[in-house]
């Protein structure tokens, strides 16, 4: 028997699964950093007017918190074609599968949509300019002030605190959008 398929979800995902998660629990990925990495030619942007999303960032010492979301075992195969085809629409993550700590202490072993650092769309910008570049972007899925402002309140919502998503949101308000 194989291991059950278990979803990292720490930006776009913690909101919009793109599934119904058989289980969830709330996790900690060791050695990655939740950062505004990636710029976006496709949901939140486009190739000539890019916006940014969240990717993970592998950092030492660092700590991500998400939720790590189990799939029923007969959808197992689709959602992981589903979220190929979503996460990796272009070149920049790479899949991983990664070790978390659930809150219950458990070690589990998830699948994570990390950004490839040497990859084309990955950026690595001071809060200023991301806030400049999220308060206008705007792509396929809609404003990515809009993708901003979800992910932080999931986050809230979770007990996360993430003082970069905090202060974007308070920048970006004060930007106009």
């Amino acid at each position: 028997m194989s291991s059950p398929l278990w979803i990292f979800g720490y930006g776009s995902l913690l909101w919009d699964p793109g599934f119904t998660p058989a289980e969830q629990c709330r996790a900690r990925l060791e050695g990655w950093h939740r950062s505004f990495s990636m710029r976006s030619i496709h949901y939140r942007g486009t190739v000539q007017d890019p916006g940014l999303v969240l990717a993970l960032d592998q950092r030492t010492g660092a700590a991500c918190d998400g939720i790590a979301m189990r799939v029923e075992q007969a959808q197992e195969d689709e959602v992981l074609a589903m979220l190929r085809a979503r996460e990796l629409i272009s070149d920049a993550y790479l899949e991983r599968r990664l070790p978390v700590r659930c809150e219950d202490g458990r070690q589990i072993e998830v699948v994570a949509y990390v950004i490839d650092p040497h990859g084309a769309q990955y950026c690595d910008l001071p809060l200023e300019e991301q806030a400049q570049i999220i308060a206008r972007a705007r792509g396929a899925r809609g404003p990515n002030v809009a993708y901003l402002r979800n992910t932080e309140a999931h986050l809230r919502a979770m007990g996360v605190q993430d003082a970069d998503l905090a202060w974007l949101i308070a920048r970006v308000g004060e930007i106009g959008a």
